[in-house]
């Protein structure tokens, strides 16, 4: 059995709900556990070091990432985050499933890094229901709604890289489907 097998990466457009299925999941599977990233950016009330981030310095971030130790990494809002390689590692290397929730660039590096992990593309039913999600969050203007789609459309012709494609139609049978096929690809 390939120890990679137990990474899971689950990649989608903004607004597909990625997060709501992936904790879903976790609530039924506590077994399965959710990578904890690393940032640049402070640490908020509470949260706690190890928990919620890792967090450290932007000089620090990009050392770890010049040494091979930052699996994929991102920049939002002038902070850096990422996935630790240790977090990874450790936990594969000891059999236990674990998540990464990322976008489709970090996923890229996860597939060449982790030639076996079950890697999950999850769209939404629809591009009219992606946009009535992002437009129900009530928090971004017209052109950020606009951005968003526009790199939902660019992102959805990834899905053919993915091991498999789920449409998040319904949460709870999304999350059965998405265990299903780590259950599957973990006993292959």
């Amino acid at each position: 059995m390939n120890k990679d097998r137990y990474l899971v990466v689950v990649s989608g457009p903004s607004g597909c709900g990625k997060d709501t299925v992936v904790r879903r999941l976790r609530a039924l599977h506590p077994e399965i556990e959710l990578s904890v990233s690393a940032t640049s950016r402070p640490m908020r009330a509470g949260e706690a070091e190890g928990v919620d981030y890792y967090y450290m310095s932007r000089e620090e971030f990009r050392q770890k990432i010049q040494a091979g130790e930052i699996l994929e990494h991102a920049e939002y809002s002038g902070n850096l985050y990422g996935t630790p390689k240790s977090e990874v590692d450790k936990r594969i290397g000891q059999g236990r499933t674990v998540v990464l929730v990322i976008e489709v660039e970090g996923a890229g590096n996860i597939r060449k890094l982790y030639p076996e992990a079950t890697t999950v593309f999850l769209m939404p039913p629809s591009m009219e229901q992606l946009e009535a999600r992002l437009r129900g969050r009530g928090t971004e203007d017209e052109a950020s709604i606009q951005r968003r789609l526009a790199r939902a459309r660019e992102e959805m012709e990834y899905a053919p890289l993915y091991t498999t494609t789920l449409v998040n139609d319904e949460v709870e049978s999304c999350a059965d489907r998405l265990y299903e096929i780590i259950r599957q690809r973990q006993q292959a």
